[in-house]
This record gives C-alpha cells, structure tokens and sequence, in this order.
C-alpha cells in the first residue's frame, strides 16, 4: 500500500488564496505560502498612507492601494499598503501587479503585523528584487527605508537601510521625493517592539 501525501502543493494552495471568500472588513495576504488574514487598519494607518499618497507626484507614479503584488518564485502575493509605479508602466487591467515593475512598496506596521513587515515582508521583497521597501512604523514612530536588495529565497535582504524618525524629513530617492511625516500619529498604548 502506498502512503498519499494530501498536503497542499505550491499550486492547490495559490488556488485556494485565489479563491479564498474573505468576510468583508479583513484583508488576507498569501506570504510564502501561508495564508495570512488581518482585520482592517486603523485610521491613524489610512491617514499615514494617504500622507505618503498626496507626497509622491501622479504625474510620475502610479501610487496603487490595495494592491496584489505576483511574486510567484516566492509563492507569495502580499497586498502592501502602497506599490509605487513608474507612470506607463505595469499592467492596467488585472488583480496582480508584477514586482518587477515596482519601483518601491510602503507598508505601515499595525499592531499586530511588526513580525511579517520587517522579517517575512522585508525578505520576500528583496527576494523579488523590489529596489526600495519603506516601512513606516506608527510603534515606534521611524521610518525604515530599505534600498539594495540582494539574495534569494528566505536569505534574501537589503544592504541599505536608513532610519528616521516621524517629524524629520525622510529622503526617498527612489521616488525622487523628501517625505514629510510631521502628520504622522503614533499608536496610543502599544508595547515597543525591539525591530529593525
């Protein structure tokens, strides 16, 4: 007789993701082939990325919420609080932008996902090759800029990163902006964590 591994492949659980029915109010991630669901952010998040939203130029950028990201070497599509892209480039239909177009990804950590942005998130993004990774940490009040990935795979990382802390003008090279986050709030009675 011969055992039957009935464990999800890399193909049934990227069907399932896509199929997944998701209660209204929760956003749901595939990151490295786990399924991740989250309930909705709070508004000091939704303000700090409409912040970052009015500071990048549409006239060069597509500046894209809510946005499925294809990182298929990674069995991952991350939807990251913001996909910045060059004007004219990336598809203009469809559920999934590919990450090779993108120039940089802004997440905002929540109270409950510090973990998956600065470990999980920052080592699938440079895995990908993403060229910049802005975390924006309303925990501890910084933002994290991460340039130069390098790597595969879980090994991968960025060999730069810059910290700034919020109310000090954060250069974004990347985008060819200086990012002000003099209105960025801070979450109220949330325990510091110890990233980057």
């Amino acid at each position: 007789m011969t055992a039957v591994d009935d464990r999800p492949t890399t193909t049934n659980i990227v069907k399932i993701f896509e199929n997944l029915e998701v209660p209204e109010g929760f956003k749901v991630e595939l990151l490295r082939g786990v399924i991740v669901m989250m309930a909705g952010p709070d508004v000091a998040h939704n303000d700090i990325v409409e912040a970052i939203q009015d500071q990048i130029p549409r006239q060069r950028w597509r500046r894209l919420q809510t946005q499925d990201i294809a990182m298929l070497e990674e069995t991952s599509e991350p939807q990251p609080d913001l996909v910045v892209v060059e004007r004219g480039a990336g598809p203009g239909h469809g559920r999934l932008m590919p990450s090779q177009v993108i120039t940089m990804l802004v997440e905002v950590v929540s109270k409950t996902s510090v973990d998956r942005d600065y470990v999980v998130k920052r080592s699938i993004y440079a895995a990908a090759k993403v060229p910049a990774y802005l975390i924006i940490d309303p925990v501890m009040a910084q933002c994290v800029l991460l340039t130069e990935p390098t790597g595969e795979g879980e090994d991968a990382d960025y060999r730069c990163q810059r910290i700034t802390k919020f109310g000090d003008i954060t250069p974004l090279e990347p985008v060819g902006i200086e990012l002000d986050t003099s209105e960025f709030e801070s979450y109220e009675k949330v325990r510091p964590h110890r990233y980057p």
